[in-house]
This record gives C-alpha cells, sequence and structure tokens, in this order.
C-alpha cells in the first residue's frame, strides 16, 4: 500500500529549501526510515519500492518535463544504490552514514564503486549515466527528451537487476 501526502510548507522553509538544492522528498523517507528503525530487509525493500517508483514517474515526465523526469530516474538509481548498499552490508559505508545521519555524494559513489565490483562494470556505467541526468539534467537543465530518453534503459536495467538480487538473496 502506498500512501501519498501532502505537505505545505511555510514559504520562508520552502524558499530555503529551493535555494539549497535539497531534495525534500528524499530527505523526509530517509528521516522517517532512520526514525522507524527498520530491520535491514524492510529497509531494502523501501528503497526498492522507491527506486520503482521513482523510475514510473521518470518515464511519464520525460516528453514534458526533461529536468524532472532526468531527477526523477537519477532517484530510481540512487535507491538502488542505498538498497544495495544495505544489502551488501557495506559497513564502512552504513558506518558513515549513521555518523552524519545522511547519505552524501562521496558515500553514494564508493558505494556504486564497490557494488560494481560485486556485480559488474555495467552497475557502475548505469550509475555515470544516472549523475549525469541528475547534474546536467535536471541542476543544469541541458538534456531534452531525447537525451533523457537515450540514458532510460541504463536506468531500467540498475532498478530490474537490483529487484533480481534483492529478491535472490
Amino acid at each position: 500500500m502506498n500512501v501519498e501526502i501532502t505537505i505545505k510548507l511555510p514559504e520562508v522553509i520552502a524558499k530555503h529549501i529551493k535555494n539549497l538544492g535539497i531534495d525534500i522528498e528524499s530527505k523526509i523517507i530517509d528521516m522517517i526510515i532512520q526514525e522507524l528503525n527498520l530491520d535491514p530487509e524492510e529497509e531494502v525493500k523501501a528503497h526498492v519500492e522507491l527506486a520503482v517508483k521513482f523510475l514510473e514517474d521518470g518515464r511519464k515526465l520525460i516528453n514534458r518535463d526533461p529536468a524532472q523526469a532526468s531527477e526523477k530516474l537519477y532517484k530510481a538509481a540512487e535507491e538502488c544504490v542505498k538498497a544495495l548498499t544495505i544489502q551488501f552490508k557495506l559497513e564502512n559505508i552504513m558506518r558513515k552514514i549513521r555518523e552524519r545521519g545522511r547519505w552524501t555524494v562521496t558515500e553514494l559513489e564508493k558505494a556504486a564503486e564497490i557494488i560494481s565490483d560485486r556485480i559488474g562494470s555495467w552497475f557502475y556505467d548505469a550509475w555515470d549515466h544516472a549523475w549525469t541526468l541528475h547534474v546536467w539534467g535536471f541542476h543544469e537543465a541541458k538534456l531534452d527528451s531525447e537525451a533523457v530518453k537515450r540514458r532510460l534503459p541504463y536506468i531500467e536495467k540498475i532498478v530490474e537487476e537490483t529487484k533480481k538480487i534483492i529478491r535472490g538473496l
């Protein structure tokens, strides 16, 4: 069961969030996961479910809003990295996340490298495509629909293979 909640933020907070480029959806989800103290299996499932949701959302936006599609597709890949980091018990990375209380680009990158070493270089290639979507597609808004579509198969693969890995373990 998915629950969708709309939150009205005070304008002053919304302005700061926008100026800082904070991904409020991910921030809230990560805070809730941390607060609930889910067991690792539940947390992995939550990240995979989010990856599937972001992939679906991104697909729907490609022709209408390539910038938002880029970010949704990147988020799908990011959730896969998080899920596999937990699944593979990458404790050095998890310790840093717990200490800091959040994921950073550094942990995501290191996790993607280690995961790629374990399951194949295709994963790191897909992660690079996701990063391009995040930076050039979303933050810089330089990718058009066609450029986003060319990267979609890489994001689809990272999500589908993550689902297989999680099911297979």
